[in-house]
């Protein structure tokens, strides 16, 4: 199995940046005929990594609704608690090519425009009747669904709202249908809802939420804010971790200063728009021509040419070896480690309280940002997960055996897929036991102790890890 990890949108270095923008058609007139298409069509995956493909699967437009392994289990095994990590879904660039007009893309949603969702319609109806809704300031100063003819910078699309009501109708089909999750009459504190203080979060925990609780009762909801992208909460203060984060940046600047061909790049798309070649690096062009690619749209154009392909390609290309090296530097594991952690502690925290019985939050929702889910799957050992596209989904399950009830087991997905013996608290567990789920108290003590071990040093908890001095 292969995966594909980077970490983008918050803060790692402008240069290792991506971005995939939904947009919809531009309102010049053009007709999808007369535009240049640039949408690869792959049935199968390339034998070697393809930067248009691996392009493509980051765009995760919705299509048919896909396989997972969600909810797979013996049959004696009982579904106790949920924990889900989201990354928001499609949203306009945060940046746009200097000089080149800004894409024209509409932020309202419509029910008759693609991509359609049967339930969009009912979804903006339901929203229209939240705003007395419970939510922890300031996010409720924020709109509950994109609303905006011209998106603003950052805002949720309609696509991204497609993708978490997908997202949130597939996982109630799965924990609510099939395993009871929640009785018919849930209350509020059997849900715990936490998001950043950004639009594109708040309306993509509450399109999966809608697709998840269809028509749910306003008055059970209650969506905690979050102000740090890592989920930190009250144990954010890291000097260690900081120190990782500047040797890795200095890491991909350093690599990308070697790449004679992707400095070539730049200055040719830099001549295009006629700006130096630093503002246009600034710029992140990436996040804009990742915009027109997933939307089969042409590259911008001046009178000094055109922005095209092969410059996409390079970009592209390098963000791949980018990753090769980090794996192998290592520094990006030590900035995961201590990133993860606080949320990580919460969640066996919060499984801990469901094994005594507990009937409080049984299905959690963080939603979030790439570099919330980034340094959880890495944190994880998951070094080869693929970058968390669009509306990205890792999910923890805690189960109960109930010939054993006092055994309580965990399962970790991406997407759909079983990663839990890819990890690296239960990646041996198959050479020592029988047991086809991975036990929780090998996920309580790596929390605990041993994901320390990937840091060296003699330290074997945060505040130790954090404050060391040997770094």
């Amino acid at each position: 199995m292969r995966y594909f990890i980077k970490s983008v949108e918050h803060s790692v270095s402008p240069s290792s940046a991506v971005h995939l923008i939904p947009v919809s058609t531009p309102k010049n007139g053009m007709s999808s005929k007369s535009r240049k298409r640039i949408m690869p069509d792959p049935v199968t995956e390339p034998p070697v990594t393809d930067p248009v493909y691996e392009a493509l699967l980051y765009c995760n437009i919705p299509s048919v609704a896909e396989r997972s392994m969600e909810g797979h289990a013996p049959h004696h095994f009982k579904l106790v608690s949920v924990h889900v990590f989201i990354r928001h879904g499609d949203r306009y660039p945060l940046y746009v090519i200097p000089k080149t007009k800004r894409p024209e893309i509409d932020c309202t949603l419509v029910a008759n425009r693609k991509p359609y969702h049967p339930k969009l319609e009912a979804f903006v109806s339901h929203m229209s009747k939240g705003s007395g809704a419970s939510f922890e300031s300031p996010l409720n100063s924020l709109p509950l669904y994109p609303n905006h003819p011209l998106c603003e910078m950052g805002e949720l699309t309609q696509t991204g709202v497609v993708q978490h009501l997908q997202n949130g109708q597939l996982l109630r089909d799965i924990y609510l249908k099939k395993h009871k999750l929640l009785p018919n009459d849930w209350s509020a504190d059997q849900l715990y809802l936490e998001t950043t203080g950004k639009s594109r979060t708040l309306q993509s925990g509450l399109a999966l939420l809608y697709g998840f609780l269809p028509d749910f009762d306003w008055k059970k909801i209650y969506f905690r804010h979050q102000p740090s992208a890592l989920f930190c909460s009250g144990s954010c203060y890291c000097p260690v971790r900081n120190q990782y984060l500047e040797k890795e940046q200095r890491r991909q600047y350093l690599l990308r200063l070697k790449n004679s061909q992707l400095e070539k790049t730049y200055g040719e798309m830099a001549k295009i728009v006629d700006v130096p070649t630093k503002q246009l690096r600034a710029a992140n062009p990436i996040d804009s021509m990742l915009c027109h690619f997933c939307h089969n749209v042409s590259f911008p154009c001046t009178r000094n040419g055109c922005v095209d392909m092969e410059h996409f390609k390079v970009i592209k290309t390098h963000q791949i070896e980018d990753e090769r090296e980090r794996r192998e530097k290592k520094l990006y594991l030590g900035y995961s480690v201590l990133g993860a952690h606080p949320i990580l502690n919460q969640t066996i925290g919060r499984m801990q309280r469901a094994t005594e019985g507990r009937k409080q939050e049984l299905f959690a929702l963080y939603s979030a940002h790439d570099v919330t889910l980034s340094p959880v799957l890495s944190a994880l050992g998951l070094s080869e997960a693929r970058f968390p596209r669009f509306a990205a989904r890792l999910i923890f399950e805690l189960w109960q055996d109930r010939e054993k009830p006092s055994e309580h087991s965990v399962r970790i997905l991406y997407n759909g897929v079983d990663v839990t013996f890819h990890t690296s608290f239960c990646q041996d567990h198959h050479k020592r036991s029988p047991k086809p789920m991975c036990p929780l108290e090998n996920l309580v003590r790596f929390v605990k102790r041993d994901m320390f071990v990937a840091l060296g040093g003699s330290g074997t908890n945060y505040y130790d890890a954090c404050h060391r001095e040997e770094f």
